[in-house]
């Protein structure tokens, strides 16, 4: 765009040239076409003064040069006229020129805005559709898995921490698995007492009572309980 309007500019001084050239052979043709009707007006008077002297001859020389000048100035005329067009087509060409040459640098303006526009645009968008892998936004997400399993962990080690003295049974010092191990056994055995309770409470005499009380005992004792 810089090289198009450099060359706009180039022809708009080129035209500017061919005007101020023209212009002055217009000028130049008026002055020669002035001094010929000059001439042809003083061989008039010439060939006027002869005639009333009775120089015939002379007379008819001085209106034969007086023919010349006029047909001279006649020939000056058609030139100064066609330049005068030529003139008028330069002038229109120079105005039309000079405003194209001020809508291109428009254009221009615009057309490198919009550019940079788009660019910053594309930049943006590229940014935005390439966060992965090693991104700034990918080292966030990263940072906060990490930060969720820490607090995750910090759970289970206070749930544990708040069992005390019911921990399970080899828990202190156990794996966690065993841990879980141990738990569900608990549970297990509780689930076992409450169908035996269920199945000797509503028959069971005195003495049975104290039957199912002592293997109670011995089961509490073999759980560890």
């Amino acid at each position: 765009m810089g090289q198009a309007l450099e060359d706009m500019q180039t022809d708009l001084v080129k035209v500017r040239q061919s005007y101020a050239e023209i212009t002055a052979t217009q000028r130049r043709l008026l002055k020669q076409k002035e001094q010929a009707d000059a001439l042809a007006d003083d061989w008039y008077k010439r060939a006027q003064l002869a005639l009333s002297k009775g120089e015939e001859a002379l007379a008819k020389e001085a209106l034969s040069r007086r023919q010349q000048q006029t047909e001279t100035a006649e020939g000056l005329q058609i030139q100064i006229d066609m330049q005068a067009q030529a003139v008028d087509k330069l002038y229109e060409g120079m105005q039309m020129l000079e405003a194209k040459i001020l809508e291109a640098k428009a254009k221009k303006e615009q057309m490198v805005a919009r550019a940079r526009t788009a660019q910053s645009t594309q930049k943006v968008n590229d940014m935005l559709g390439g966060m992965t892998g090693t991104t700034s936004m990918d080292a966030f997400t990263r940072m906060e898995e990490k930060v969720e399993a820490l607090e995750a962990a910090a759970e289970v080690s206070a749930e544990m921490g708040s069992m005390g003295g019911n921990a399970l049974p080899g828990s202190s010092g156990g794996s966690l698995d065993a841990q879980f191990k141990a738990l569900e056994a608990t549970s297990s055995v509780d689930q076992e007492l409450e169908e035996m309770k269920k199945m000797l409470g509503s028959t069971s005499s005195a003495s049975k009572k104290d039957d199912v009380d002592d293997e109670l005992e011995r089961l509490k004792k073999e759980a560890g309980l």
